[in-house]
């Protein structure tokens, strides 16, 4: 297939280019070569904004699109309107935080998504990011009906990760010694960037159409059973102490991003629980936890180390934290 990609350079970017390759697509990356410009020197690069310089891409066709990083919907009228034309299939990569954050449990495409207040601006913020998604969502379904494909992505995780929310744990693990957990029962979900794009290509090769939500693993995981897989897949002697809600709360540790990947438990359980049930059907799977546990690892280890980590947990708080509980 002839795929024209728009991004590429950047973490779920790499593993779609990536996998493309490995399975003889022809690829075209549009971007602005900003992010990692030197990560493809011998694919075909159309360089320019897309939100004026789409032009560049002429009279030229592909048989489909993969938008792997349009934010606002005025982007995606004009990535629409220009290739309307130009491809038979529009694959857009949206996200899970379409959904409120409160929500029940488990999930489905059906469920009711976020919308930006009348007269709202389009600034991409914590608070608008997800309605920001799901008008993007909404401006591709209208301008490719029955042939766009919306993959409501979870959290993405394993090699080449730049938010260090999955890495910070594995790389904890691998440290060894005592170590602050979130509550052992938190229900968890995450999928490989590998695995995200194996069904993002399969779904354009077979000109799948419609919503899906995209994150694993296929039945129900705990934090605790992530980090027990941790440590067995990198051998260590790692002892993680559950903290509860209350007592990191207290503490003022930040959810999230602070701790990584610690949801009170409430929140966990209705934006860790999506069903995916209707990806699955159309033929999602995934490698072994222990895989991405171990991949990550060596991709941190020849990472340097002054490398940004945005969510992190310092070894002086945790120390803190430790003595505390």
């Amino acid at each position: 297939m002839r795929l024209l990609i728009i991004g590429g350079t950047i973490f779920l970017g790499r593993a779609l280019v990536d996998a493309a390759q490995a399975r003889g697509h022809r690829v075209t990356l549009f971007n602005r070569g900003l992010s990692n410009p030197e990560a493809y020197p011998d694919i075909e690069t159309i360089r320019g904004d897309r939100e004026t310089d789409l032009d560049r891409l002429g009279e030229r066709r592909w048989d489909a699109v993969i938008d792997t990083c349009g934010y606002r919907p005025r982007q995606l009228m004009l990535s629409t309107a220009a290739l309307r034309q130009a491809v038979d299939h529009y694959v857009f990569i949206s996200t899970l935080s379409v959904y409120p954050l409160a929500g029940a449990s488990n999930r489905d495409e059906t469920a009711p998504v976020l919308t930006l207040e009348a007269g709202a601006n389009d600034e991409v913020t914590a608070e608008s990011y997800g309605p920001l998604k799901a008008g993007c969502e909404r401006t591709v379904l209208a301008a490719f009906p029955g042939s766009a494909l919306i993959i409501r992505a979870g959290l993405i995780v394993g090699p080449y990760d730049p938010t260090n929310r999955f890495t910070y744990w594995v790389t904890r693990a691998a440290r060894g010694g005592d170590a602050i957990a979130p509550p052992g029962q938190q229900p968890l979900q995450f999928i490989d960037a590998r695995d995200l794009a194996a069904f993002v290509l399969d779904g354009t090769e077979s000109q799948l159409a419609g919503i899906y939500n995209v994150t694993g693993p296929a039945e129900r995981m705990t934090f605790g059973e992530f980090l027990r897989s941790a440590k067995e897949a990198l051998a260590s002697d790692v002892q993680f102490h559950h903290a509860s809600d209350a007592f990191l709360r207290g503490r003022g540790v930040e959810e999230f991003m602070g701790l990584p990947l610690w949801l009170n438990q409430e929140a966990a359980e209705s934006f860790m629980t999506f069903s995916i049930d209707r990806a699955l059907a159309a033929g999602l799977w995934f490698r072994p936890l222990r895989q991405t546990i171990r991949d990550t690892y060596d991709w941190a280890r020849a990472t340097p180390a002054d490398t940004p980590r945005p969510a992190d947990l310092s070894p002086e708080l945790e120390t803190t934290l430790l003595e505390a509980w």
